[in-house]
């Protein structure tokens, strides 16, 4: 969301349904009920969003995402410290995660992001 954002180019809703569908789906094959199912894309909805929100891309320097620390340490104890070598693993991977996606086609972002490789 974000790169189509920087792009210039807005998220449809038709993208935006695919994904959470995506999610639902897999949420059933793993067999929870539809209560169940129900309450955790709710929440999945609210975290999707506050990452969106800390997550501040700066497309001028090398590094592309400057990390929020309290974004993982909402959600993951172990992310409190900013020296623990978990923390600095994640950080990596989101940066070479975004940049992979950056470089796709706005078209094959979804299609394509199966195919990211760290």
């Amino acid at each position: 969301m974000i790169i189509f954002k920087h792009k210039g180019k807005k998220f449809d809703q038709n993208q935006y349904d695919q994904l959470f569908n995506s999610i639902e789906n897999n949420l059933r094959e793993l067999g929870y009920g539809d209560v169940t199912v129900n309450k955790k894309m709710k929440e999945l909805n609210k975290i999707l969003y506050d990452i969106l929100l800390k997550i501040k891309p700066n497309f001028k320097k090398t590094k592309i995402v400057s990390f929020n620390q309290r974004i993982f340490s909402k959600y993951f104890e172990e992310f409190k410290d900013k020296e623990n070598p978990k923390y600095k693993e994640i950080e990596t991977y989101f940066s070479n995660f975004y940049i992979f996606c950056s470089k796709l086609s706005l078209d094959n972002i979804l299609k394509e992001v199966i195919n990211f490789k760290n």
